[in-house]
């Protein structure tokens, strides 16, 4: 009966943080055009438009204080599955000219807060893996 109730509240968090990141970079004058892409690759959290660049942006959270511990997890294997996603989404609607950037938003929800403590790394990675040609 836990696991069933841990299962749910992740789920939660996970579409309050990714809400949460989505209103930030609108206050920024982004334009979101997608939310939760699911390839068969992966899924892209988030996609903006910052200027003429198509921003993937991998959103990552905690209920701790420190957002550099989410973003810390967005490592080596992730980053390759999120290429491989962009690649698969971008070759779909044809958009692989298109300018393009890997952003990570970490969100720390301490607890009491309202809203979240946001560490926003710009050009976190570049594409990782035999597709890096397509940056």
């Amino acid at each position: 009966m836990l696991f069933k109730r841990w299962r749910f509240w992740k789920g939660w968090f996970g579409r309050r943080s990714e809400r949460a990141a989505a209103k930030y970079l609108q206050k920024l004058g982004w334009r979101i055009v997608g939310a939760n892409l699911n390839e068969h690759l992966g899924e892209i959290d988030l996609l903006a438009i910052d200027g003429d660049t198509l921003v993937i942006v991998e959103v990552r959270s905690t209920s701790g204080t420190d957002p550099h511990v989410p973003a810390a997890s967005v490592d080596f294997a992730k980053q390759k599955k999120l290429t491989a996603a962009m690649l698969r989404f971008f070759s779909r609607r044809k958009l692989l000219g298109v300018k393009s950037r890997f952003d990570v938003l970490a969100l720390a929800w301490p607890p009491g807060q309202k809203e979240p403590t946001v560490l926003h790394l710009r050009h976190a990675f570049e594409p990782t893996g035999r597709f890096q040609m397509w940056s």
